[in-house]
């Protein structure tokens, strides 16, 4: 958009856009629940066994919580990368 040419600046840019897709989804979530879809990775929910269903639900127990903070710090490792 500005006329820069660095392979840096495009890695750092792509880590920032990974990130922010990260936290958007992150904060959509909420929303989304309330009209019966959840757009989080399944693979970590089941790991810590964690359902859809759990998510619509609306419950805050530890092992949701865990799923939300693991999908988190996969924001904050772009957000380093980019440091």
């Amino acid at each position: 958009l500005l006329g820069v040419r660095d392979v840096h600046a495009d890695h750092a840019a792509s880590h920032i856009g990974k990130a922010q897709g990260i936290v958007t989804c992150l904060r959509a979530t909420p929303y989304h629940c309330t009209r019966q879809k959840v757009f989080l990775p399944m693979d970590i929910c089941m790991l810590h066994g964690v359902s859809q269903e759990d998510f619509i639900r609306c419950k805050q127990e530890k092992n949701v919580r865990d799923v939300i903070y693991d999908i988190a710090s996969q924001a904050h490792v772009h957000l380093e990368h980019v440091r």
